[in-house]
């Protein structure tokens, strides 16, 4: 994960915060975004999961981290928070 993934998993994960505990796990980005090849790079080595919505205007992709990529993103003493990421995440799948 190069720094400028990190920071923008990071921001996915709602990090830094004062607890040092994610809150939430999206990005939401469209295709023409000069960061959308930074999560696509995130998707193809298995760190980011995507959809996409398509609305009124727009086109608009949302990236979710995988349990991996949020670990990588991760500081000393910062933590997931449960809710989202469980813990067998990826065991069954």
């Amino acid at each position: 994960m190069t720094p400028r993934q990190k920071e923008l998993a990071r921001h996915a994960l709602g990090l830094p915060n004062e607890a040092g505990v994610s809150y939430c796990n999206q990005y939401y980005i469209t295709s023409d975004d000069r960061d959308f090849p930074e999560w696509q790079a995130l998707l193809l080595e298995g760190f980011a999961k995507h959809r996409i919505y398509v609305g009124f205007t727009s086109v608009r992709s949302a990236f979710y981290l995988t349990r991996q990529g949020a670990l990588l993103a991760l500081e000393p003493g910062e933590r997931l928070n449960p809710k989202d990421f469980s813990p067998t995440e990826g065991i069954y799948s």
